[in-house]
């Protein structure tokens, strides 16, 4: 019955995701809820971001028997039972959802350990203000692409080519640096980020970084108020917006 629940929400979902403003990145999940390193490692790769945003290539049936076959080590006997499909139907389904997943499934080469700490001294430059540390970690043909589903102030494309972003991550400084903003890292699906919030710790946005070879590839930056409740009390982006417009016109 569970299962069954979960496919029609992710059905709704998937209705949600259609009339939704720009690009759509899964929600960010911060937190792991294995105690057990080995566990925890699988179930980050299972979980990081480019396999969420691969899951969604799948039908909702095909991505129930993925997590419940990959992630949760169910038999598929137990599978049948919770899809309410034959027993010799889901081996085929568990398959063709593999496959699906590998073919797509970015390679992203650099160790856990690796990733974040570039990832580190990423987020430190940023909360630092250090202008040539944000330019020299994006990879050549960097991409910064932002979700906020139409409810919070975002650019009108993504940006691609690191002269394009570091652009941009330098003309954020300033006005991050005006309200006060706080960088809090975490592992976000499973990647490295971080919490962007407010000087009154209400969240703004998180940030996931997708890192290959040492460098900084993709950017994604999730700002959809509808999808950080669950990480905490969400600022109101637009008067977070007026805010540093007022102080860099009394800056002049």
């Amino acid at each position: 019955m569970v299962t069954r629940i979960s496919i029609n929400v992710l059905r709704s979902a998937r209705v949600r995701r259609e009339e939704d403003v720009g690009p759509w990145f899964p929600e960010p999940l911060l937190a792991d809820p294995y105690e057990d390193p080995e566990r925890s490692a699988e179930l980050a790769d299972s979980l990081s971001m480019a396999a969420l945003l691969l899951l969604e290539r799948l039908s909702p049936l095909e991505r129930a028997v993925f997590v419940l076959r990959e992630v949760f080590d169910f038999g598929f006997p137990e599978v049948a039972s919770a899809v309410g499909r034959s027993e010799a139907a889901c081996p085929q389904l568990a398959v063709r959802a593999r496959r699906h997943v590998n073919e797509g499934r970015a390679r992203f080469e650099a160790g856990l350990r690796e990733r974040e700490e570039l990832a580190m001294r990423f987020f430190g430059a940023f909360r630092e203000g250090d202008v040539e540390g944000l330019r020299d970690l994006p990879a050549a043909d960097v991409q910064l692409v932002a979700d906020s589903g139409g409810k919070a102030p975002q650019w009108a494309r993504g940006f691609f080519g690191a002269d394009a972003v570091s652009r941009v991550l330098t003309t954020l400084l300033p006005p991050f640096a005006r309200i006060g903003g706080l960088v809090e890292p975490h592992r976000v699906n499973g990647r490295p980020g971080a919490v962007f919030r407010g000087r009154d710790g209400r969240v703004l946005n998180t940030w996931t970084l997708d890192i290959l070879d040492g460098r900084i590839q993709t950017i994604r930056t999730v700002s959809n108020p509808d999808k950080l409740g669950h990480v905490g009390p969400v600022a109101d982006a637009w008067a977070v917006l007026r805010e540093t417009q007022q102080a860099r016109r009394a800056a002049g």
